[in-house]
Formats: structure tokens, C-alpha cells, sequence
């Protein structure tokens, strides 16, 4: 054992062992290790006291790369199923547009669990480097379509063979002490967050190039007889590299498959030999996705979190195809540029709230009374998106920025608090499958979103007068309902939080780390140093 542990529970027991029997100990404790990859990544864990920045760079990376394609296509969607000629109206477009957004949700809804399984068997890092290559192959194809089946089905596989999202919160939860777990998770977060925004930034002023950049692109080039082919190709690119990075990602996951290592384990456990994590991890190994099913701290978390993504998710496609869509059908005929651009410094605004305002507000109010305000406020501002019609010029685009900024925030708020609720509520063992069925069940609400908001926004195009509200009116207010049925659920019984301060700790270290990553204070007070359950 390193000097730096002369205080654990582990080194505790070896002093009141016999020599001989210390060394024999040593001696099994290095022979149960040997070749395992998660056995060699937590030791270097421990050896090193700070924070891992190049792997959670790594991570970072990767993440956002696996993240950018969900909702790049978003700006340009609109615009690509008009070229594909396959709606008969215009207000038929969105219809068409929402099974495009739907198709990867539900890919991936097929997919999660069984992903969550190949990560706790085979190992993160396999998982992670099937997803990435998945982005280049798929991401390319959906570029270069030419009929609208087969944007369909490239957005399909797409979704089916990135199965990143689950195993990547395991994996970042992994690769670090414990006193930088919350860190870790955050950074999957923000790094989705970002790719998000950036994603349709990239859609929307990279899309069409031969008609916006006629300088640079040509009508006959690639780009000019696939119009929606650059935007996929540069992020296409950008996941190729960070591909590259994935050589450098140690493997998290233990490997102990020698039924004599385990029976050392188990006595050394009766020993007292063995800390908590490592007895917690024994009695799950048992434990089957069945059993994850009643955990109700992580169901009640997971179904809040879907509830909140569905909402999300609906409301992107709906303001994506409103935000383009024609003055005479009650849209704000704005550009594929002008989309981005909104996207795009929402984004940036997201990044500043999580690192300097979010930690406050959750460091005084706690991980769950934020984002009921946020839910409330969301309402309120929704409510006020069909009035924007009666706006033009600047107005309108700075009116259009300050409000995306705000959903976003709120947003914002919701997923993580969503996030440390999850990871709070099972063991390290359990969290590549667990992850899995938060996917899972994630992606059915994903999928149904995008399909279920863009048949909404096709009738209320053709219903914008003649009912008790004008179609734009109901679009929203529909939205507005599935906040309120999150928001009702965020409370008790529904809402399940017996382990509040497990969930406390996590939420105390991730506002110390992020306050510290900014405010370079430190070092933290011991009782912040505690093990994360």
C-alpha cells in the first residue's frame, strides 16, 4: 500500500496482522490484480491525488463528438424534407420532419440496454470506440441523402449503434477519485450541453453553402449536389478525431473472472479488509436489471428525467420548424443562420450559468428546489412565444436570444439535478446497466417527441384560426402541459429521496469543485473529501 493510505480501513487491518500473514495478504491482493484494467486504473486513481484533466479531456471530447449529430440536422431540417419532395403541402413539412428527428431516439431506445450489458461485460472503452466509429459512418451517410427513406434509416442506425450515453456517465464516474466523481458526471453534462448548441450552430450556417458561400462553393461541387452534406462532414471529421483520442482512455471496468480471486476477496472482506465500496460491490453483483426495476430512488429519478426530456426535446423540434416556417402560417420566417446563431449564444450563455450561477443557487436551495422554479418559469415563458409573430427586425432577434437563453438555463438546471438523483441511487457495478435503462426509457420519450411535436406543429399550421385559441397558441400551450406534469411529479410521494445525505455530499462536492475550477480556491475542508455512495 502507498504511504499516502497508511489511514485507510485496509491498511488499518494489516497492522494488527502477523507478519506473515500481512505479506501473504500483499501477496493475494497483487495476484487478484494482476491484468485486471479497472484493478490498474483505480490504483493510479489513488496515486494521484488531483483532479485527472486529460482524461476527463478525453472524455470531454468524445462526448461532445458522440452528442453533436442528435440535433444539428434541427436548422436545416425544415429545408432538407421541402428538397426531398416528399410532403405534398408546406404545412405538411413538419409533419415529415418530425419521424427524421424521431428515428435516432428510437434507434437508441432499442439499443440502450443492451449496450448498458456489452459496457459491464466487455468494457467501456470497446463501447465508446463502436459508438464514435458509428458517428463517422452514419453521420456521413445521413449527409449525402437523396430520398427521404434513407435519411430515415441512416438516422436509425445511427441511433442504434452509438450506444455512448449510458456507459460514458459510468465511465466518467470511473476514471477519477471519488471526490471527483461529481466533476466527471458534470462534464458529460455540460459537454452535451454544449454539443447541443453547437451542433445546430454548425447545422445552420454550414448548411446549403453553394447558395450562402457562392464565392466558396460551387453548384456543381459535392456540397452543391448535397446541399445538407458539409454540416455532416464536419462533424464527422471532429468524431474521427476524437476517435483518435480513445487510445489514450484507460479501461475502467474490473475484469475478475478467477473463482479462487473472488474467494480471496470474500475473506479479506470478513477480515475487515475490504472498504465499503468494495462490500457494496459484492452484493451487487448479483443483482439483475430486474431488481434495478424497484430500485424506486432511481425509477423516480429516471422517469423525471424522461418526463423533462420529452419536454425538451418537443420543444426544440417545434422551434426549430416555427422559427423557419412561413409569416402566414404564424412562424417567424427566420434563416437556417439565424437558428444557429440563437443556438449558438444560448449555449454559451448555458456554460456560463452552470459554472458560476447554478452551483450557488443548488449550494443554498439544495438539488431539488431549483428546478421547480425552473419548471414554473419555463411555463411562464413559453406562454409568451406566439406574441413574438408580432415582432420584426432586431427586436425580434434579440427578443428570440434572451428567451432561448432562459429555456436553456432552465434546462439546464433540471438535468443536472436529474443527473446526480440517478447516480446517487446505485453502486459502481450496477451504474453501466442502470444508465442503460435510464436511456432506455429516456428515448422512448425522445422518440415519441420530435414525431408527436411535428404532427402537432403540421395542425396547427392548418388550424392557425377557427378554434377557441389560434394553432400557434395550442402548439405551446401543448408543451406547456408536459412541464406541469414534470413539475407536479417533483414532489413527494412521487419523488423518492431517502438517502439525503448521500445525495448532499454528491451535490456539495460537485459546487466546490466547479466554484474551485473557477474561483481557484482550495484546498476543500475534509468533510467535502468524503467517499461519494
Amino acid at each position: 500500500m502507498a504511504g499516502g493510505e497508511e489511514g485507510s480501513p485496509a491498511a488499518a487491518v494489516a497492522l494488527l496482522l502477523p507478519p506473515a500473514r500481512e505479506e501473504r495478504s500483499s501477496s493475494r491482493r497483487r495476484r487478484c490484480r494482476e491484468g485486471c484494467p479497472g484493478c490498474r486504473q483505480e490504483e493510479a486513481s489513488k496515486a494521484r491525488a488531483g483532479v485527472p484533466y486529460l482524461d476527463f479531456f478525453y472524455i470531454w471530447v468524445v462526448c461532445l463528438a458522440a452528442a453533436l449529430p442528435i440535433q444539428s440536422l434541427f436548422p436545416y431540417l425544415y429545408f432538407m424534407i421541402r428538397d426531398l419532395k416528399i410532403a405534398k403541402e408546406e404545412q405538411d413539412i413538419g409533419f415529415y420532419a418530425g419521424f427524421v428527428g424521431a428515428t435516432y431516439f428510437l434507434g437508441r431506445t432499442i439499443s440502450a440496454v443492451p449496450w448498458g450489458m456489452f459496457a459491464d461485460k466487455y468494457g467501456r472503452k470497446p463501447c465508446i470506440v463502436i459508438s464514435i466509429l458509428a458517428v463517422v459512418v452514419f453521420n456521413t451517410l445521413f449527409g449525402l441523402s437523396t430520398t427521404y427513406w434513407m435519411a430515415i434509416v441512416t438516422r436509425g442506425l445511427l441511433g442504434l449503434l452509438c450506444g455512448i450515453l449510458g456507459p460514458i456517465k459510468a465511465y466518467a464516474s470511473e476514471v477519477c477519485r471519488k471526490e471527483h466523481q461529481a466533476l466527471g458526471i458534470s462534464l458529460v453534462t455540460s459537454s452535451r450541453a454544449i454539443a447541443l448548441v453547437i451542433g445546430p450552430a454548425i447545422g445552420g450556417f454550414l448548411a446549403q453553402p453553394a447558395k450562402k458561400y457562392p464565392n466558396l462553393f460551387s453548384e456543381e461541387s459535392i456540397f452543391g449536389r448535397f446541399p445538407y452534406f458539409l454540416p455532416c462532414f464536419v462533424i464527422s471529421v471532429l468524431a474521427a478525431g476524437s476517435c483518435i483520442a480513445c487510445i489514450w482512455l484507460p479501461e475502467t471496468l474490473h475484469f475478475h473472472n478467477d473463482d479462487k480471486v473472488e474467494a480471496i476477496d470474500e475473506l479479506e472482506a470478513q477480515a475487515g479488509d475490504s472498504d465499503l465500496d468494495a462490500q457494496k460491490a459484492k452484493e451487487s453483483r448479483g443483482e439483475s436489471t430486474k431488481n434495478l426495476l424497484k430500485n424506486w430512488q432511481l425509477m423516480s429519478a429516471v422517469i423525471l428525467y424522461c418526463i423533462f426530456s420529452l419536454h425538451d426535446t418537443a420543444y426544440l423540434e417545434i422551434f426549430s420548424l416555427w422559427a423557419v416556417s412561413s409569416r402566414k402560417f404564424q412562424g417567424l420566417s427566420l434563416t437556417s443562420q439565424d437558428v444557429g446563431t440563437v443556438l449558438a449564444v444560448s449555449g454559451f450563455g448555458v456554460l456560463v450559468y452552470q459554472l458560476a450561477i447554478y452551483p450557488f443557487l443548488a449550494k443554498y436551495f439544495g438539488p431539488i428546489k431549483p428546478f421547480r422554479p425552473a419548471a414554473v418559469l419555463s411555463i411562464l415563458l413559453l406562454a409568451t412565444y406566439p406574441f413574438m409573430t408580432n415582432l420584426h427586425g432586431p427586436e425580434l432577434k434579440i427578443l428570440i436570444n434572451i428567451a432561448s437563453l432562459l429555456k436553456n438555463m432552465f434546462a439546464a438546471t433540471i438535468t443536472i439535478a436529474c443527473n446526480i438523483l440517478q447516480n446517487t441511487a446505485v453502486t459502481q457495478e450496477q451504474r453501466g446497466v442502470a444508465n442503460g435503462i435510464s436511456v432506455t426509457l429516456m428515448s422512448m420519450f425522445k422518440a415519441v417527441a420530435p414525431a408527436a411535436a411535428g404532427i402537432l406543429f403540421s395542425w396547427a399550421q392548418k388550424h392557425i384560426s377557427g378554434l377557441f385559441l389560434p394553432g400557434d397558441q395550442i402548439l405551446f400551450l401543448m408543451l406547456n402541459m408536459v412541464s406541469v406534469i414534470g413539475l407536479v411529479l417533483t414532489f413527494k410521494p412521487f419523488l423518492s429521496l431517502p438517502n439525503a445525505m448521500s445525495i448532499m455530499s454528491l451535490l456539495q462536492t460537485f459546487l466546490h469543485l466547479m466554484a474551485g475550477s473557477i474561483l481557484k480556491r482550495g484546498p476543500w475542508p475534509l468533510y467535502l473529501k468524503a467517499p461519494l455512495e
